[in-house]
């Protein structure tokens, strides 16, 4: 995790593959929603036995004994640029723009990789996940374990430029 601009990022490195690319050379649009949840999922989800994963990775989201799921409710999107292909993984950065009862909206933005001498924004997004009972379906609220292992990556929103 990275402290910028006064609110702590998760960064989550992304490899592309060939084919997340469309006809003209650059990563299709659903390909990007995928990246999205690809970076979610290892961003909040406890990591396998012997792989290590950020603080915030406290679900147990893998195992067929977890008592909550989470589901997208809602997706928004803004490209700001194409992505072209590249070996290096895509640094994909994630906050929490607001923590409510049962959901949380994640904030996305997908850069150019680490190390680059400045590295370009691509695609920002916000994705809002609600937590539901395996058993009934249904919203359950978010824990106390949930909030203080979040907590540190809570900032604020995206502010989209083209929303009418």
């Amino acid at each position: 995790m990275v402290q910028t601009a006064g609110a702590t990022r998760v960064h989550i490195p992304i490899h592309l593959r060939w084919g997340d690319l469309d006809a003209l050379g650059h990563v299709n649009n659903t390909s990007m929603l995928k990246l999205l949840e690809e970076a979610r999922l290892r961003a909040f989800w406890k990591p396998e036995a012997g792989l290590s994963g950020p603080p915030t990775a406290i679900l147990d989201a893998l195992s067929l004994s977890a008592e909550t799921m989470t589901l997208v409710a809602r997706q928004e999107i803004e490209y700001l640029a194409p992505v072209p292909y590249g070996q290096r993984p895509l640094d994909v950065q994630l906050w929490i723009g607001r923590v409510g009862g049962s959901s949380i909206d994640v904030c996305y933005e997908v850069f150019s990789p680490r190390g680059d001498d400045e590295q370009i924004c691509y695609a920002r997004s916000t994705a809002v996940v609600v937590m539901v009972s395996t058993e009934t379906g249904r919203p359950v609220r978010l824990t106390e374990r949930m909030r203080a292992a979040w907590s540190p990556i809570v900032g604020d929103p995206i502010v989209y430029a083209h929303r009418r």
